[in-house]
């Protein structure tokens, strides 16, 4: 699943350079290829635990 998660970044990168390299570019094919990185980046970010949420723990753990 992780895999998707990379792939789908790699051709929304892949498609949003192609819509923006031509001289009549398409913008739907560029929001296409931004919303398919932005996804693929979402889904990594989600699985990346929090810092903040970790020291808030540990602080309220020491104050009682």
């Amino acid at each position: 699943m992780k895999y998707l998660n990379y792939f789908l970044i790699v051709i929304g990168a892949f498609v949003a350079m192609y819509a923006k390299s031509g001289a009549n570019q398409n913008q739907y094919i560029l929001i296409i290829g931004i919303v398919f990185l932005m996804l693929g980046v979402y889904r990594i970010s989600r699985r990346i635990p929090s810092k903040q949420d970790n020291d808030d723990i540990t602080e309220e753990d020491t104050l009682n």
